[in-house]
């Protein structure tokens, strides 16, 4: 092969390099337990296992939002970030559910039951519970999240009526080797391994072995005079048990078929007809252990709409819950170690919830709700991250495009404020961090009182994300296909409303509620287009930095009660209240808060003075955009806004300096001229009014 393409013996080596050391070697009894004196987390429960891999990714606490961000799902390092998960709410979401985890790894009591992401649809609720497992096929490869099972050999020899083809059988519940010993041998061996334990919790195993197992375990002590030693030495080797979803192996999911076919023997397993000819119907060798909780043992049960399953068929999580055992049809108990998860959508929740005969169900799910993001900016980043992901063609995202169609999606999702301090749309810019246009605004407070007046959680209705990022996607193929190498967000909106209908998930009654957001998402855009141009036509850094130096020097002198120099008579005067509120009416300050804004802005001088940094009025973005709007109220009679709307190639000389100045802001050059346009012929008609 030439040039830089890799050959098959790179890749070969590729491949092995990633396939754990001992993936294939086998151990003896006697190994295993030395190697749990020195390593005692290879002993771990599933719970134990799925909490430390949580940290083993890495984690930081948000001391703002009062949670932890796991890595494993704020970063994705295993994709380079292609996985991500954003928002506040999300990562409460997320929060909460390691710490069921990790309250089940501790035993104190969630390890009993179903940790039951609760969520609309779209909601991320489904992507969480999948990199959960793959983030677990990923760990139990590697040194830090090893575990290990047994099976049983040279079974023929000492057993007669053994078929051949299961002279070697690996424990069909993939067992930890420990479950071998005796319970009192094993509380000792504990015990002792505990002592040494690093870690917020202590191993415990006080399961059963299955019954194929314990049959060949009797059989076996039977020959050689319950010697167990003999057993151990001579019939069990010891091999390296790895997570493998495909495999169905420590991890399945679980989906809801036909209600009319439902069978507990999907979850609990059924005989396997093929051995009954050999072993007879009532012998334990002849059941196949190939139920959905016989494969996810040791690691994690992922149960797809859970509550789509009728009630009866979910009586068995009863059991595999709270007892930690399943109980096959005509069959043994059997315990079992794992994480269950389930998921649902609303519909199904409210229906279940309602229902009497589901208490005992109910009582043993812990609810963890998965809502919408709420902050539009992080609402962008999940479009971005699908544009990333995808072919994107030859096109430009123009500014503002992704973050006003997520305030649109956050407007859906959100209760309108009771108390007419704030709107919609103010609660919204408030959810988002942008504190500044609603500085008097409690975002606690807010939140509360969504939480008291929503059915079940702010955030749990709505227009989805995946709804807006289907337009999102069809504006972009319609924007090509009329040769426009730009998506703005005239474009999407017009495929936001044309298609708002249309769409399944959207019920009839809340069309006009929704098509009223998107017009208040219009507004907020104009609001922001018109910012932009006025950025581009206004922003002259001298004059800012001249004004900014002024307003200072006035504020100081406000602030010390001392006079201020006229910079053209050069004489002593008082503050100059009138230029003041001119610049700070320019955020819609009020007059009894302009004391807090003055010394606010004070003190950020007097900051960065000390740090030995220069005062540049553009630095600070409030300041900045009060004197920047001051400036184009002072030039903006000067303007010919009919240029602005005016056809045609764009040849004019100031025009293009304009085009310039936005494609500095990042839009590109047709970009530049449909938002001209737009803000130019907006801010004519308010001239007109005016």
């Amino acid at each position: 092969m030439t040039g830089d393409r890799e050959t098959l013996a790179e890749l070969s080596n590729e491949y092995q390099d990633t396939i754990p050391a001992d993936l294939r070697e086998t151990h003896s009894f006697d190994w295993y337990l030395e190697r749990v004196h020195k390593d005692p987390k290879i002993a771990r429960s599933a719970h134990q296992r799925v909490a430390d891999m949580f940290d083993f990714y890495g984690t930081e606490y948000d001391e703002d939002a009062g949670v932890v961000e796991y890595a494993l799902a704020a970063e994705d390092p295993l994709h380079d970030g292609e996985n991500t998960f954003y928002g506040p709410v999300v990562h409460e979401a997320i929060h909460e559910f390691v710490n069921k985890v990790k309250s089940g790894a501790r035993g104190l009591g969630p390890e009993r039951r179903i940790l039951l992401l609760l969520g609309p649809v779209g909601s991320g609720k489904s992507d969480f519970d999948s990199q959960v497992r793959t983030y677990f096929e990923d760990y139990t490869q590697r040194e830090a999240g090893r575990m290990y099972t047994f099976r049983w050999t040279n079974l023929c020899d000492i057993i007669p009526d053994q078929d051949p083809a299961d002279d070697v059988v690996r424990s069909p519940m993939d067992q930890d080797p420990l479950v071998l010993l005796p319970q009192d041998q094993r509380d000792r061996v504990l015990a002792d391994v505990n002592e040494a334990l690093e870690a917020p919790y202590t191993i415990r195993n006080e399961q059963a072995l299955d019954p194929a197992s314990e049959f060949y375990l009797d059989r076996l002590l039977a020959h050689y005079d319950d010697d167990l030693q003999q057993v151990l030495s001579n019939h069990v080797e010891v091999v390296r048990l790895v997570a493998d979803e495909n495999k169905r192996q420590a991890i399945e999911t679980f989906e809801p078929k036909d209600k009319k076919n439902q069978d507990e023997t999907e979850l609990t397993g059924d005989v396997n007809y093929s051995k009954i000819a050999i072993y007879g119907e009532s012998d334990p060798r002849a059941f196949d252990y190939a139920g959905a909780f016989c494969n996810a043992n040791r690691g994690v049960f992922s149960g797809e709409e859970l509550l789509k399953l009728q009630r009866e068929f979910l009586y068995d999580f009863l059991h595999a819950t709270q007892e930690q055992t399943i109980k096959p049809k005509n069959n043994p108990r059997i315990d079992i170690d794992q994480v269950i998860v389930g998921r649902t959508n609303m519909p199904e929740y409210r229906d279940k919830k309602g229902d009497e005969k589901m208490e005992a169900f109910n009582d043993r799910t812990k609810r963890i709700d998965f809502p919408y993001v709420l902050s539009y900016d992080d609402e962008a980043e999940i479009y971005r991250k699908m544009l990333r992901n995808a072919d994107l063609p030859d096109i430009q995202v123009e500014p503002h495009t992704l973050p006003m169609a997520g305030l649109f999606g956050v407007l859906t999702r959100i209760e309108e404020p009771d108390d007419g301090t704030v709107d919609l749309v103010q609660k919204a810019k408030a959810y988002n961090g942008e504190i500044d246009e609603a500085e008097d605004v409690d975002v606690k407070k807010l939140r509360d009182e969504a939480e008291e007046a929503a059915d079940i959680g702010e955030g749990m209705e709505g227009v989805s994300p995946r709804f807006i990022g289907d337009e999102i996607a069809e504006a972009i193929m319609d924007s090509m296909h009329r040769d426009r190498q730009f998506l703005s967000p005239l474009t999407t909106f017009n495929h936001l409303e044309e298609n708002l209908e249309n769409h399944g998930s959207i019920s009839e009654d809340k069309f006009e509620e929704y098509y009223r957001y998107l017009e208040q998402t219009r507004e907020e855009y104009k609001e922001r287009a018109i910012e932009d141009v006025r950025h581009a036509l206004a922003y002259d850094i001298d004059e800012i930095q001249r004004q900014g130096e002024k307003y200072m020097d006035h504020v100081m002198a406000y602030i010390d009660d001392a006079t201020v120099e006229d910079e053209i008579t050069g004489r002593e005067q008082e503050p100059d209240e009138q230029f003041l509120r001119s610049v700070e009416e320019k955020l819609d300050l009020p007059e009894d808060r302009k004391d807090d804004f003055r010394q606010e802005v004070s003190n950020w001088v007097s900051r960065r003075a000390r740090e030995g940094d220069t005062f540049h009025p553009q630095d600070n973005d409030r300041l900045r955009r009060a004197l920047e709007r001051k400036l184009w109220e002072d030039k903006k009679h000067n303007i010919n806004f009919s240029a602005l709307v005016s056809s045609g190639e764009m040849d004019d000389e100031e025009r293009n300096q304009w085009i310039d100045a936005l494609m500095e802001q990042g839009y590109s050059e047709p970009g530049a001229k449909e938002v001209l346009e737009f803000a130019g012929a907006e801010v004519a008609k308010s001239e007109m009014e005016e």
